[in-house]
């Protein structure tokens, strides 16, 4: 199967990322990659961006008889009023980062659009397999909201958010809060969202070995996930959306992805599913675009383009 060609900008890219960043992850490659230090953490220093920021960072109850969590909070310092809030979820492959990896995107976003990002530290697979990561940030959403008040945020206007893994989080935590009556969600931002276990879409095939995030580290990540359940006939809809029945009665949602990753055609079969089902989402697909480009080659016209979507689609949603 011919392969979706790359951005010329994001191609001339990707030979340098290529070096440092593999396509194919593998089970043996995990720690290796959570110790090096292409995932170095964001500093106090680095997240407050010169005082645009407070830094603070709450201890709360894990779903019952598990851990407690972390929730990173992010406020701006001129913030006057509830705001809207961003729970965030982050990437990583389910395997990989914490709750300061990719919050910078979502500070983007609240330059624009002020508003109170909350990011939720998850329990990663392999050593804490499904259910747990869904209901780490599952908790750390109900305390989110019943806490609102003091975070600064208006609960009215708080939505969820992630990439890839994160994604595919963002979009379960959404169905577990619709089937559990609550917290309500304004919205959910799902960028390049990694929803399917079953791995067997036409991207999937067609970008085999190529970009970021390939075949073969998709069914790493899943398979950390799901062990032996992965691709069987019973994974549950709060691991892989995916596999979801029902998807009536969401909040809305803004999905993106490019042409030219893994997760295309699952994250255009989702946005086209949430409309079956009568509801609203906003489908982006970047031509060219490999998993998580913006976020690695800013810089790029087609990056700049995905970006500032994101704002206008939060701008509506927030009438910020």
């Amino acid at each position: 199967m011919q392969a979706v060609p790359f951005d010329p900008e994001l191609a001339a890219a990707l030979d340098v990322i290529g070096a440092q960043l593999p396509s194919a992850l593998t089970a043996d490659m995990i720690q290796p990659m959570r110790d090096g230090a292409l995932l170095a953490d964001l500093t106090d220093d680095d997240l407050s961006r010169e005082g645009a920021f407070t830094v603070a960072r709450h201890t709360v109850p894990g779903p019952d008889g598990d851990p407690d969590i972390e929730l990173l909070v992010l406020t701006p310092a001129d913030a006057s009023g509830p705001l809207p809030g961003i729970y965030h979820t982050h990437g990583g492959g389910m395997v990989l980062g914490n709750n300061r990896t990719g919050v910078d995107g979502p500070q983007d976003w609240a330059r624009e659009v002020p508003a109170v990002i909350v990011s939720v530290e998850y329990r990663l697979a392999p050593e804490h397999p499904h259910p747990a990561p869904a209901e780490d940030c599952y908790a750390g959403l109900v305390w989110t909201a019943k806490h609102a008040a003091e975070l600064g945020i208006d609960p009215d206007r708080l939505l969820i958010a992630g990439a890839s893994a994160g994604g595919g989080l963002a979009a379960a935590v959404t169905l577990m809060a619709r089937d559990r009556g609550g917290p309500a969600l304004a919205g959910q931002m799902l960028l390049c969202p990694m929803i399917d276990d079953r791995n067997d879409t036409p991207s999937a095939e067609q970008m085999a070995g190529r970009g970021v995030w390939d075949r073969t580290a998709n069914d790493t990540g899943w398979t950390a996930l799901l062990g032996d359940a992965r691709g069987g006939p019973d994974v549950s809809p709060y691991a892989a959306p995916a596999r979801a029945t029902d998807l009536s009665g969401l909040p809305p949602a803004f999905i993106d992805v490019g042409s030219a990753e893994t997760f295309r055609d699952e994250d255009v079969a989702y946005a086209s599913r949430i409309w079956q089902a009568g509801g609203q989402a906003e489908l982006h697909v970047w031509p060219g675009g490999f998993h998580g480009f913006d976020m690695l080659v800013p810089q790029a016209a087609v990056s700049q383009a995905a970006r500032a979507a994101r704002i206008r689609w939060l701008q509506r949603l927030l009438g910020a």
